[in-house]
């Protein structure tokens, strides 16, 4: 990469950073570019360089792309006022020095629905008639025809931007998508469910760890060695942090138990899903097996759902490793800052259907998760590398317009949380770190939409469990980014039909496969004889305790033998 970047900067006789180059649109042959120099090289003063050199392009030489940052005049404002359109319209009141109003206007370029524009503070008499008391300010015309001043807590680009983003009908513009192959599925409907974006929604969790269980690892039809142990530390950490339910809790705790009490290197996958599907019927546990998005959810099915149900965990467990450090007592991570953060990196690795995007975070992770040092910063890590993400995806093709990748959290969620140093927009982690312990704390959990245990429309219709997961797609960024396929096998997508004879059966011959097709033979035959309803965990808990009951009587046996020896050659009597 270093060798790459020499060569580019020896190309284009570039000597420093950071530099700012203009190259015209739509340029056929090879340039070196227009080389512009401001009064020193700071960040602040190069990003006042471009948009002065976007402003001061003439007509001829405009870029289409590019919008006016001229200020309006007075007339023209209440021309604006007067008429009434389609859309929005923003006018941000500056001082002359201010770049804020130019800078709203390039940030609200890849969105419909609103026009930003700009004017200056000179007319004291006209800003007084609208109500403009300090600037920078901004006067919003509505669709309707009704107009006033917005209120943001700090005058700062941030907030004007992040409020304008927000309004009704204000969205990124879409990309062309590639249509679907089938018209049936073009007619499939998106059911909204209306959320509070402030809050983090059970739903959201249950469904991603359903997806989890039941669909990624269903690409691995068996599991061992650093894959076990991968699993085996993943449920571990999700059996002590996950703050939701009890009856997930439960389920967890029961996954987690068994994967560490079982002395076997390799099990088969199917093992692990006969134990989420709750095979044995034991009480209190309980998973959905129905996909339900909430804070979620998409404009379409394709759209976010489980990436961010996995990222919105992630973060849960970081915050609930700092602030219940207990949990982890007795599991060997109690004394590792870093635990939660390398066994999801681990499962990523491993487990994540979309190999670029376990790629990146491999990358982010070699770079900087060394520096962990406290529960606190792997929170902070973690956020970190999320908001970078959301800079490398924005505008790509699976960027949702209803919910485009922003710098989270907004303004609006943490207003303490943005500061400007300098001209230069900047977090305050103090405030940071606060909001994402209570984001994402257990006390903002809400169980809202939430499938109840005894709810077969939720957790016990098979059928509509499978049609849900055909309408999933594999995680975090486009089709093209990620192999359909290996995450989702045949028949290994969420819960099977309700034939018990032919589906233990095939589970059976499934566990037995392992060992060889000679064994999947016998157990073939075997299963139908016995007549019973045996589950693969069953097979194999039988196993373990089969060769268990055998050491028992071999040392029993062994130790009467010894015993029995000794008494007699006590009571032998030699003849004389």
């Amino acid at each position: 990469m270093e060798e790459k970047n020499q060569a580019v900067c020896h190309d284009y006789d570039i000597h420093f950073y950071p530099t700012f180059r203009y190259f015209k649109a739509f340029t056929k042959e090879f340039t070196t570019g227009e080389n512009f120099k401001g009064p020193d090289r700071e960040l602040r003063t190069v990003r006042q360089t471009m948009i002065d050199f976007l402003q001061n392009h003439t007509e001829g030489s405009r870029p289409p792309a590019c919008p006016r940052l001229d200020p309006i005049q007075p007339s023209d404002v209440l021309s604006l006022l007067d008429n009434r359109g389609s859309h929005y319209v923003a006018i941000v009141f500056e001082s002359n020095s201010s770049y804020l109003g130019r800078e709203v206007i390039l940030d609200l370029i890849p969105y419909e629905s609103i026009v930003v524009t700009r004017a200056l503070d000179g007319d004291k008499a006209f800003l007084e008639k609208l109500g403009v008391s300090s600037v920078p300010s901004c006067y919003l015309i509505y669709p309707n025809g009704s107009h006033g001043l917005i209120n943001v807590v700090k005058p700062l680009r941030a907030f004007f931007s992040s409020y304008l983003k927000s309004l009704p009908d204000v969205r990124k513009k879409s990309l062309p998508l590639p249509e679907k192959p089938h018209k049936e599925e073009n007619s499939e409907i998106v059911v909204w469910r209306e959320f509070d974006k402030s809050k983090l929604y059970t739903v959201d969790l249950e469904s991603g760890l359903h997806y989890l269980l039941r669909v990624e690892l269903a690409a691995h039809k068996s599991l061992a060695g650093a894959e076990l142990k991968t699993l085996k530390d993943f449920v571990t950490v999700l059996a002590k942090l996950f703050p939701g339910r009890p009856p997930v809790k439960k389920l967890l705790e029961m996954l987690q138990e068994w994967l560490t009490s079982l002395p076997l290197d390799r099990i088969p996958y199917n093992a692990v899903l006969d134990l989420v599907n709750n095979k044995m019927r034991i009480s209190g546990i309980f998973l959905t097996n129905h996909i339900k998005w909430v804070g979620c959810q998409g404009s379409r099915s394709e759209l976010r759902g489980y990436p961010c149900s996995l990222w919105k965990l992630f973060h849960t467990l970081t915050v609930e490793a700092s602030t219940h450090p207990d949990a982890l007592v007795g599991t060997g991570f109690e004394d590792d800052p870093q635990a939660v953060l390398q066994t999801m990196r681990r499962y990523i690795h491993t487990f994540f259907g979309c190999k670029e995007c376990g790629e990146h975070f491999e990358e982010m992770a070699k770079e900087s998760m060394d520096s962990v040092k406290t529960p606190d910063q792997a929170i902070l890590w973690l956020w970190k590398k999320h908001n970078m993400v959301n800079g490398r995806l924005a505008g790509h093709l699976s960027e949702d317009p209803r919910f485009p990748k922003l710098q989270w959290p907004t303004p609006d969620l943490c207003p303490a949380c943005h500061e400007e140093i300098k001209g230069l927009a900047s977090w305050d982690e103090g405030h940071v770190l606060t909001f994402l312990k209570q984001h994402y704390g257990r006390d903002n959990l809400l169980d809202t939409y939430s499938a109840d245990q005894g709810d077969s429309s939720e957790g016990g219709t098979l059928a509509r469990g499978e049609e849900e997961e055909k309408r999933l797609t594999p995680p975090e960024v486009s089709h093209g980014d990620r192999d359909t396929q290996s995450v989702r096998p045949p028949g290994a997508l969420g819960p099977r039909p309700a034939l018990p004879e032919s589906l233990h059966h095939s589970l059976d011959g499934k566990l037995q496969s392992l060992d060889g097709p000679g064994a999947h033979k016998e157990v073939g035959g075997a299963a139908p004889f016995l007549g019973v309803d045996f589950s693969s965990l069953d097979m194999s808990l039988c196993v373990v305790l089969y060769v268990a009951s055998s050491l028992f009587l071999m040392v029993m046996y062994f130790f009467f033998r010894v015993r029995s020896r000794r008494w007699k050659v006590k009571h032998h009597h030699p003849a004389v």
